[in-house]
């Protein structure tokens, strides 16, 4: 229900009244933020329980170093294996054979290089004596 206006108070009763009102909103906020002041509440239980915090950070670690250890299962298909192993064994004898002409081609190419340089460079100076 409505409250009655306070038009028939005093000033100092209305005054007490603000005064106690935010007495009362101070506290539960003193109160609120006791409540919520988490790292204040973990130092505290830390300080009265080190051994049990200490027993459950080893078990943590225990736990997080033991998880990974599950072997993953890998199926492969016998016949996919087979093409893989050819094509490897295709591309083995492909690089091979690359190896081998590079180094008969290699000659020619070093050859065929150097007398293009040597042909520009003795152009430049038969072209600067002119």
């Amino acid at each position: 229900m409505a409250e009655k206006s306070g038009h028939d108070r005093s000033t100092d009763e209305l005054r007490a009244e603000i005064a106690s009102s935010r007495e009362r909103v101070s506290r539960d906020l003193r109160g609120l933020h006791y409540e919520l002041d988490f790292p204040r509440k973990i130092r505290r239980s830390f300080r009265e329980q080190t051994v049990s915090w200490i027993t459950a950070a080893a078990a943590v670690g225990a736990l997080v170093v033991l998880l990974p250890v599950r072997k993953k299962k890998i199926y492969i298909d016998a016949k996919s294996g087979r093409k893989s192993k050819m094509k490897l064994l295709e591309t083995g004898f492909a690089l091979g054979a690359l190896k081998i002409a590079a180094s008969l081609v290699r000659p020619v190419v070093v050859e065929f290089v150097r007398n293009r340089l040597i042909g520009v460079a003795g152009q430049s100076r038969r072209s600067r004596k002119q």
